[in-house]
């Protein structure tokens, strides 16, 4: 099992920041990629950023330029830096890991943290 504690969500004004943290522990084996993806009530859950073991990222069109993704491979964490936050950045941002274990690949999820984008 791999277990992923994200921290950082919360409210905060348009244009202003956050900072999600997502930690990977447990039986991680080897981590190929991590990223975020979001979710608004009705819709389908969405990537926002990801980034290969390689340091290779790969960004939603609609966060690029304001958002960026970074990860500490020895700490096992990811972290999104949220930049000019608009109203419709609002979300419950999910934590996403990919690697391999026991020569299967396996993909966990985190619970969610909200982030809420509002004056």
């Amino acid at each position: 099992q791999v277990q992923l504690v994200e921290s950082g969500g919360g409210l905060v004004q348009p244009w202003g920041s956050l900072r999600l943290s997502c930690a990977a522990s447990g039986n991680i084996g080897s981590i190929v990629s991590m990223g975020w993806y979001r979710q608004t009530p009705g819709k389908q859950r969405e990537l926002v950023a990801t980034i290969t073991i390689y340091g290779n990222t790969n960004y939603a069109d609609s966060v690029k330029g304001r958002f960026t993704i970074s990860r500490d491979n020895a700490k096992n964490t990811v972290y999104l830096q949220m930049n000019s936050l608009k109203p419709e950045d609002t979300a419950v941002y999910y934590c996403n890991v990919k690697g391999v274990r026991y020569y299967r690949d396996y993909d966990s999820w985190g619970q969610g943290t909200q982030v809420t984008v509002s004056s």
